[in-house]
């Protein structure tokens, strides 16, 4: 027997196929907005932590800005106390270099030569005196450059003629000259290789620090044919006033008063 379905049933299978395609669509939405809503949770718990470790960070880093200050400041002063240290133990230091100074030119000067102003500035020494001829300028210059142990870098300025009375019937010529040198520290003194002695064992000074000025003549023996200044002569500093009596009488080229 033959069964004819005279029924819709087409139209019935494509309603079935909408209802399942309106109820999965509506699923997947359900679905995608649960998935975004669990993204978008998550993404916000790991800005908000990121923002808590951020502001932890940025205590931290003022903490530490504030430490680093403090031992920039404990910088700054331990570097000035060493500049104070430094500079105590450059004047304890440089308190002998007017004792080695004299000491020097008592041990270097030759001969028929004789000093009549010594000032030192700081490290420079500048010399003037008189001497029989130009070489025992130049045998000085030798002493100073290549025996002294603290003085160093001697360097002629200026030599010219002159003529000192040795008595009121006699003159004689000799050379005027100005001549500077460097005073090394003791330090400097030991570095080089120099005995760093004291100031037990050298020549009587006068007291002062960097920019005293002697004035006066280093004398010779009486007995000296000419003034000059044996190796183990003392060194006798006098007043302006009785270093000006003392010196012989200069000619026209006299050499420069202290």
């Amino acid at each position: 027997m033959i069964l004819i379905n005279l029924l819709p049933h087409r139209e019935a299978a494509r309603k079935r196929r909408r209802e399942a395609f309106y109820a999965a669509l509506g699923a997947s939405a359900v679905a995608g907005g649960v998935i975004a809503g669990a993204i978008y949770l998550w993404y916000a718990a790991q800005i908000s932590g990121q923002q808590n470790r951020n502001l932890t960070l940025q205590t931290e880093i003022k903490r530490l800005e504030a430490q680093i200050k403090d031992i920039a400041n404990l910088q700054a002063e331990i570097a000035a106390l060493r500049a104070r240290q430094q500079a105590v133990e450059d004047l304890q230091a440089d308190r002998n270099m007017p004792v080695h100074l004299l000491n020097e030119l008592v041990g270097q000067l030759p001969d028929g030569v004789y000093v009549t102003s010594v000032k030192q500035e700081n490290q420079i020494v500048t010399i003037q005196g008189m001497a029989q001829s130009n070489e025992r300028v130049s045998e000085l210059l030798r002493n100073l450059g290549n025996k002294s142990a603290w003085l160093t870098r001697p360097d002629l300025i200026e030599i010219t003629a002159a003529s000192v009375a040795l008595s009121p019937r006699e003159n004689r010529r000799v050379s005027a000259f100005t001549m500077r040198a460097r005073l090394l520290r003791s330090s400097e003194a030991a570095k080089a290789g120099a005995p760093a002695s004291g100031a037990s064992g050298a020549a009587p000074a006068v007291a002062g620090g960097p920019g005293f000025a002697a004035s006066g003549a280093i004398a010779a023996a009486p007995s000296a044919p000419v003034v000059g200044v044996p190796v183990a002569a003392p060194v006798a500093v006098t007043p302006p006033v009785a270093a000006a009596s003392a010196r012989p009488a200069a000619g026209s080229s006299a050499p420069v008063k202290p």
